[in-house]
Formats: structure tokens, C-alpha cells, sequence
């Protein structure tokens, strides 16, 4: 059985690279695979192996610098999720190409799993999903907008040519673990937003935490390892990836 490990945090890392070294021949040497990002801004990344190798890395991203508060949701699989292990540095651990955007100043208010639904029926709620327009495709909640993005890089541009239809709104947005939530509610109060709310845990967490009976999703959630998708419960999905599109079908 393997352990599947799904987290961010934002910190500020001088030197990324300076950490990876280390990290990698951790994860190699406890037959831990997946992709982790390094970033200045953080960490994010999704990683799958036996459970004493999770803990153990865990524990070791914990000891950076500004991680000690890093929390992670986990689910199981019986087989591999991931073929090899890989640590990247990049710019940014998730892209989104707006440098005054800072999740560490400010971002909305979080919104548990069990508030959810009530938040997203009421009338004066503009509900917002943030992942691209593939991961849509195959489930979302009732009533979400769908911005159609490409890439998260898109979102902003789609909020500048579609504010005006929000006036006088709240905003709930939510993703697939929660991390482009924490950019794109910063990215929200910038522009004026008043009243940001996002899903804690993003998708993920409500599918682990919310009853199927009780919930207000509709379809499968795009993860990014070889389950492509799960349900309620995070049991797995019934998607595989397109060879030539490389996109979820059923």
C-alpha cells in the first residue's frame, strides 16, 4: 500500500536550490517518488511511497527554514501513483505571473469543509473554480463559474474582463488542494474585493471529510498523479490520461 502525501506551504527561501540536494537523495533513499517545487515563495508538490519514507520526508521539509507550520492531506493507493522521483526549482510553486501577488500578506477567509455547502447557496455568493478548464470538465460544485483558463496565468486577465458581472458579491473560489486559492483571493483583495472566501483544503479535503450523501460536488477531481481522478471518500476515479491530449477521459 502507498501513501500518498499532497502539499504546499509559503515561506520565504533564499537559496531553493541549496535545499534540493539533500532532499532528493532523501526521498530516493526511502523509495519515496512524485514531484516536489522549490520556489522562493515555498514548497508544493505531491509525493507517494511507504509510510515510514512519507514520514520521514515530511519531517525532513518541516526542518526548512519557515516550514515548521507545513501540513499535507494524504490518501492511499495499491499502486505506484508515481514512476520517479524528481525536485524541481522553479519561480514560483504555482504560476500565476503577478509579482505583487503575496499569499504571506493576506488572503481570504477560509471556509472548513462542513460550511461549505450553506456559504455556496446562498443567493449573494459568486461561486469561482480556479483550475483550468480540463480539470472542470470532470466535476466541479453546483453553481461554480467555470473561467474556461488554460492556465492559472490566465485567471487574472479573465477577472479583468469579467469583474463587473460580481458587483456587490461575495467571492468563494476554490481548487484542488488549495494552494492556487491562496494566490488567487491575495490577487482579489489587491483589486478591491472586500468579502474572499476559499475552500480549506481545497476539493480534496471536502471529498475526504464531507459525507457523499450531504455533498454539493458533482463528478470526479483531476489529480496530478496515476490515479487521474478520485471521488468521495478519495477512493479513485474511473479516468485515465489520453495518450495524444494528455487529458482526463472516462
Amino acid at each position: 500500500m502507498y501513501t500518498i502525501a499532497a502539499l504546499y506551504h509559503f515561506t520565504r527561501f533564499e537559496d531553493p536550490m541549496t535545499f534540493k540536494p539533500d532532499l532528493l537523495a532523501l526521498c530516493i533513499d526511502q523509495k519515496v517518488e512524485g514531484t516536489l517545487l522549490l520556489a522562493p515563495e515555498g514548497i508544493n508538490g505531491t509525493i507517494a511511497g511507504p509510510r515510514a519514507g512519507i514520514d520521514a520526508v515530511i519531517a525532513h521539509l518541516r526542518g526548512l527554514p519557515g516550514c515548521e507550520a507545513l501540513e499535507w492531506k494524504e490518501a492511499q493507493s495499491d499502486h505506484a501513483p508515481f514512476g520517479k522521483m524528481k525536485v524541481r526549482i522553479k519561480r514560483e510553486i504555482v504560476t500565476m505571473g503577478q509579482p505583487d501577488v503575496d499569499p504571506q500578506a493576506s488572503v481570504g477567509q477560509y471556509v472548513d469543509p462542513q460550511a461549505w455547502n450553506a456559504l455556496i447557496a446562498s443567493p449573494d455568493v459568486a461561486v469561482i473554480d480556479t483550475r483550468n478548464d480540463y480539470e472542470v470538465a470532470i466535476g466541479t460544485f453546483e453553481g461554480a463559474i467555470d473561467p474556461k483558463t488554460e492556465s492559472f496565468s490566465d485567471f487574472p486577465t479573465w477577472w479583468e474582463d469579467n469583474k463587473d458581472r460580481f458587483h456587490n458579491k461575495k467571492i468563494a473560489m476554490f481548487c484542488t488542494g488549495g494552494i492556487r486559492c491562496e494566490k488567487s483571493t491575495n490577487y482579489l483583495l489587491g483589486q478591491g474585493v472586500e468579502d474572499v472566501y476559499h475552500l480549506k483544503g481545497g476539493i480534496l479535503k471536502y471529498l475526504e471529510e464531507v459525507p457523499e450523501e450531504e455533498t454539493s460536488w458533482n463528478g470526479s477531481c483531476f489529480v496530478f498523479d496515476n490515479r487521474v481522478s478520485v471521488e468521495h471518500g478519495l477512493r479513485e476515479g474511473p479516468h485515465m490520461l489520453c495518450h495524444g491530449c494528455r487529458r482526463p477521459i472516462a
